[in-house]
């Protein structure tokens, strides 16, 4: 019986070794002159789901130091908000860029 046991074990700890967590990917805004200050916040808020307080320091940290961190998401949504991001700036005439990086 303990045989058994043993054997479940060491498959369970096999099965672990295999399957590991997906790479997450941080996403970036990067600082331009043109861009509006409340668009950028206007993203991080509804794009990203920061709160105003967030958004508004991660939008001055844009400004600051030229790049600011969004988030770490798995590869698929990382690549669907840079989307996101960067037709809504095309769209609203601003030359936001948007950028995804592995973590």
């Amino acid at each position: 019986m303990d045989l058994e046991y043993e054997n479940l074990e060491e498959i369970i700890d096999k099965s672990r070794d295999r399957f590991e967590e997906p790479p997450l990917y941080r996403v970036f805004i990067h600082n331009d002159h043109y861009t509006s200050m409340e668009f950028v916040v206007e993203i991080l808020e509804q794009v990203f789901h920061h709160n105003r307080t967030s958004a508004e320091q991660i939008m001055m940290m844009v400004h600051r130091q030229g790049i600011g961190c969004c988030g770490e998401y798995d590869r698929e949504i990382a690549e669907s908000k840079v989307a996101i991001v960067s037709r809504r700036a095309t769209e609203q005439g601003f030359p936001l860029r948007c950028t995804m990086e592995k973590s």
